[in-house]
């Protein structure tokens, strides 16, 4: 059965109203519609609060109730007022905000950077930092003493007769600056590609190995007490130093302090009476005659300069801390001896019994354990083979063996004897004579001073000694008394050697 087309003409048009309707019902626009509402009247009355708390902290309270007219009048006014301070605020807020919250104190981070574990390579490399970051310190210093010591006579004549007139006319600042700036450029030049020299000493260039890769145990061992001696000795300076300046100003030999005290009373005076300008003179006159002629006398001159230098005089005088406590010892020990001397008289010969490590020199290059009496037993050697005087208490060392690959095998402490015949080392380790080491001197084929690397300053604290029976040469290593001990051996080595060919020829 067919449906007329008039019909199905009418149908359609409903359809689509109730496909809208159903779409309004299930969108809810009108509910929409009326929350937005309701969100813009409470947005609008939150702007009229807003409004009305910023025109109450504005508004100041007046002191008495103004008259009717005069609010009239004033009415206009008060609005202006108050639309301009908001514009001014937000005017100064944007210009000069940023530098007011630069201004605001906060508390200070506290950074603390992690200490980098102890690495042979990155010794190695903050050493050839530290060597080439002086390396321009030094070559300035080298450069200055070479002016001094007159190295060239041309450049220290020039230098001398440039400064002396640049004092005399005024000009020694802008001469000092002036140089700054010329370093300034010719550095610049330098960093452009251009080779510039300008260097009173001749510099020498020197050989730069190429970093080992991998070390083995006893080259780190090696490295670190090099490294150790180093800065043992560096620090011992710079303490050195330091304590001489405290000492000079708290008094501690006041005859050396007193002439500090009078030169900087006629230094003041000078300052005051004087004009800067002649002051400046005299001062800069002196350093250039010092620099340049007295330095020269006293340096070619060592007793001239003890008796006359008296800033070297000075210096030279003044004592440390250890030299102030060995003084301290000296005179109480005299004092003992003065009220006590059988007392002083059996610690002597407790001292003279007792080990090197116990001596008033406490050298601890020098201890020898308590079997020195049986010196030939401990080495199964003959009664005649005793330490030589030089090395009667011994030097103590480490023993590495780089043939050995445990590391108990290849580092063992102890002290080290030179007899006529051996060379012998003494394991510190008790009960163990296994572990002793005797060399014959007539079988060693090579002795030389032993170093680890060569960035390293010095030439190490080791002794190599190579023999027919190892591959490796065998190190004594940590050597306070290194020279002394190579000089011992060596000469001993020598004359045994000398001796045996002596004898093959007869």
């Amino acid at each position: 059965m067919t449906m007329p087309a008039s019909l199905s003409w009418v149908h359609t048009p409903l359809l689509e109203e109730e496909e809208l309707r159903k779409l309004r019902e299930e969108t809810n626009s009108e509910m929409l519609r009326q929350e937005l509402d309701r969100e813009r009247q409470r947005r609008m009355e939150l702007e009229q609060k807003v409004q009305e708390v910023l025109k109450a902290r504005t508004e100041e309270p007046p002191a008495q109730q103004p008259a009717r007219g005069q609010a009239q009048v004033n009415n206009g006014a008060d609005r202006r007022g108050q639309g301009l301070c908001p514009r001014v605020q937000k005017w100064f807020c944007e210009r000069f905000g940023e530098y007011v919250e630069d201004f605001r104190f906060q508390p200070e981070e506290s950074t603390v950077e992690a200490d980098e574990p102890l690495s042979a390579r990155r010794l190695t490399e903050n050493m050839r930092r530290l060597k080439r970051g002086a390396r321009p310190v030094t070559s300035f210093v080298k450069n200055l003493s070479a002016l001094s010591d007159w190295y060239s006579v041309y450049t220290s004549a020039i230098a001398f007769t440039v400064y002396m007139n640049a004092v005399w006319h005024g000009w020694a600042i802008p001469m000092f600056l002036f140089l700054a700036i010329l370093r300034l450029s010719l550095n610049y030049l330098i960093a452009r590609g251009w080779r510039i020299q300008w260097s009173i000493v001749p510099e020498v260039s020197e050989v730069v190995e190429p970093p080992k890769e991998d070390l083995t145990v006893s080259e780190k061992f090696q490295l670190v007490l090099d490294v150790a001696q180093k800065a043992q000795n560096l620090f011992g300076k710079m303490a050195d130093v330091l304590e001489k300046i405290k000492n000079l100003f708290m008094w501690v030999q006041p005859e050396i302090t007193q002439k500090l005290y009078i030169a900087l009373w006629a230094a003041f005076l000078a300052s005051c009476f004087f004009p800067y300008r002649l002051v400046g003179l005299a001062v800069g006159l002196y350093a250039g005659v010092k620099f340049f002629l007295i330095d020269f006398i006293f340096k070619r001159c060592p007793r001239l300069r003890a008796k006359y230098d008296t800033p070297y005089i000075i210096w030279k005088s003044l004592p440390t801390d250890p030299q102030l406590k060995e003084r301290s010892s000296a005179a109480m020990s005299r004092r003992l001896s003065a009220h006590d001397k059988p007392q002083t008289a059996a610690s002597r010969t407790y001292a003279s019994s007792a080990p090197a490590g116990l001596s008033r020199d406490e050298d601890p290059g020098r201890v020898h354990g308590t079997r020195k009496g049986n010196f030939h037993e401990i080495f199964n050697l003959t009664e005649s083979e005793r330490p030589l005087a030089v090395c009667e208490n011994g030097w103590r060392c480490c023993l590495i063996n780089r043939d050995r690959k445990m590391p108990t095998d290849y580092i063992r402490n102890g002290v080290l004897y030179v007899t006529e015949n051996y060379l012998c080392f003494e394991s510190s380790k008790s009960g163990s004579s296994k572990r002793n080491k005797v060399i014959k001197l007539v079988d060693i084929t090579d002795i030389q001073k032993y170093k680890v690397l060569s960035v390293l300053p010095g030439s190490g604290m080791g002794i190599a000694v190579s023999t027919p029976s190892t591959q490796k040469p065998l190190v004594f290593g940590a050597m306070v008394h290194r020279d002394e001990a190579f000089e011992t051996i060596f000469s001993q080595y020598m004359k045994i050697t000398a001796a045996a060919a002596a004898g093959s020829d007869s």
